[in-house]
């Protein structure tokens, strides 16, 4: 089992950087693959990127790459995901979510996730 907790969304303008945490408890963290989707209302649930349990290997969705950039430190048991040039169609709830599968980009193959945080972006 694996509680995830996400902090540092909030309100920002567009052009403008946020960085998101995911603090993770509960059983070895470190072999997870950690990735963060993302939920703007009334549409569907977006993969944004994903790491592997050593940091060694990152996905990103075409619509992030080059602004997104996700990392994690496992001895704090943290996945983060540092966002620059933000756009107002970044605005969404931002969620964190583990699984032992590699390379997954689904959200039907993640088994954990957290509450989520979330991002607003004003133009």
């Amino acid at each position: 089992q694996v509680q995830l907790v996400e902090s540092g969304g909030g309100l920002v303008q567009a052009g403008g950087s946020l960085r998101l945490s995911c603090a993770a408890s509960g059983r070895s963290f470190s072999n997870y693959a950690m990735a963060w989707f993302r939920q703007d209302s009334g549409k569907e649930r977006e993969f944004v990127a994903t790491i592997n349990w050593r940091a060694s290997s990152t996905y990103y969705a075409d619509s992030v790459k080059g602004r997104f950039t996700i990392s994690r430190d496992n001895g704090k048991n943290t996945v983060y995901l540092q966002m620059n040039s933000l756009k107002p169609e970044d605005t969404a709830v931002y969620y964190c979510a583990a699984t032992l599968r590699w390379v997954a980009r689904s959200s039907r193959d993640y088994d954990y996730w957290g509450q989520g945080t979330q991002v607003t972006v004003s133009s």
